[in-house]
């Protein structure tokens, strides 16, 4: 089966190309830096064809909303486009557990955008809705710092590990298209600012994490819904300990 990674050589996209190349899949790591623009359009033609499944893990190269808006809106454009034309049986896409709760931020209004064109479109799809990696927390603390203090909301979240969303990913791609959304989440829910307090103290790192109520998810409120999945979400299995044991050995 030939499958095609949007993002194919990125933090996820690498992970789930790597997976499938080990089954014998013939896989198209897709970015420009091989070549295909979602974008611009360039070598999307090319790529696609011959293709049975889409998997698309491409994320904007910035956060502002007016950039963000254009990347989403304007890449998932040009992609499904290129699949209705190429014949693409399965278009699969990630995106973000608590996406239409967090519609104060641009971002996440531009996700939102890009789910709507997919529903849309004509080619059979799937979305996965993940909540945070484990490594996001990194820009979430930095997000927070004030002074010498990090200040983030106490909300629940429920951080999940890139393999495990890699793992997901391919088992999708393998089946067939739900033509409606999934949820995976990590196997814990913690408090956000008790996962800054644990990554800090690992790395550390002294600085105080002052849970205030104030504080904005990259300018959304949060509550304890907003980010954690509905009923029976997909479980990834590697846990907060785990990933803190990889951080320390990977330094």
């Amino acid at each position: 089966m030939k499958i095609v990674v949007i993002g194919g050589t990125g933090l996820i996209g690498s992970r789930v190309v790597e997976r499938l190349r080990r089954q014998g899949h013939e896989v198209l790591a897709a970015s420009p830096n091989t070549g295909v623009n979602t974008l611009t359009g360039e070598g999307l033609a090319e790529a696609l064809q011959g293709a049975q499944v889409v998997i698309d893990v491409a994320n904007s190269p910035s956060f502002t909303d007016e950039a963000a808006m254009d990347f989403f809106r304007t890449a998932g454009t040009n992609l499904l486009a290129a699949e209705a034309a190429a014949g693409v049986g399965h278009h699969i896409a990630l995106s973000v557990v608590g996406t239409e709760r967090l519609q104060a931020s641009g971002y996440f209004r531009a996700k939102l955008v890009q789910e709507e064109l997919i529903r849309t479109s004509p080619t059979p799809w799937t979305i996965l809705r993940s909540t945070q990696f484990f490594p996001f927390i990194t820009g979430i603390i930095q997000s927070g710092a004030v002074g010498d203090e990090v200040h983030l909301p106490a909300a629940l979240i429920q951080p999940v590990s890139a393999d495990d969303v890699a793992a997901a990913l391919v088992d999708l791609a393998l089946g067939a298209p739900v033509n409606g959304t999934v949820e995976i989440a990590g196997p814990e829910a913690i408090r956000l600012t008790d996962f800054a307090e644990e990554y800090l103290s690992t790395m550390e790192d002294r600085r105080p994490v002052i849970a205030d109520p104030t504080s904005l998810y990259f300018g959304a409120a949060l509550r304890d819904d907003t980010l954690t999945p509905g009923p029976n979400p997909l479980l990834g299995k590697d846990t907060l300990e785990d990933w803190l044991r990889q951080s320390i050995s990977a330094d």
